[in-house]
């Protein structure tokens, strides 16, 4: 099996560093915090946990080994990889409502 080229190796390294970026805001937005969650704390993580998961979702699609080489594996990985950042970004979105 040849290695990962090109979009395959941006997509994953793009997965993996918004997914970082992502935890690093869940850090500083204050999970920790000792006062207790309201219902929109709730609806933050939920939806942030949901992005971690399309983007970790990300490379597995684009790494995922297929007879022939289509493009089919790189837009999955691609759709995927837009719909957890705009998961990510969302739940970043409703922290200031």
């Amino acid at each position: 099996m040849r290695a990962p080229t090109g979009s395959v190796v941006g997509l994953c390294s793009a997965s993996a560093t918004l997914c970082a970026m992502g935890m690093a805001f869940l850090a500083y937005w204050g999970v920790h915090e000792p006062l207790p969650w309201r219902w929109h704390d709730v609806v933050v993580i939920v939806i942030a946990f949901i992005g971690f998961a399309v983007l970790l979702s990300t490379p597995w699609i684009a790494t995922t080994p297929v007879e022939d080489e289509s493009p089919e594996r790189i837009n999955a990985a691609r759709r995927t990889f837009a719909m957890g950042a705009a998961l990510v970004w969302v739940a970043a979105l409703v922290t200031l409502l």
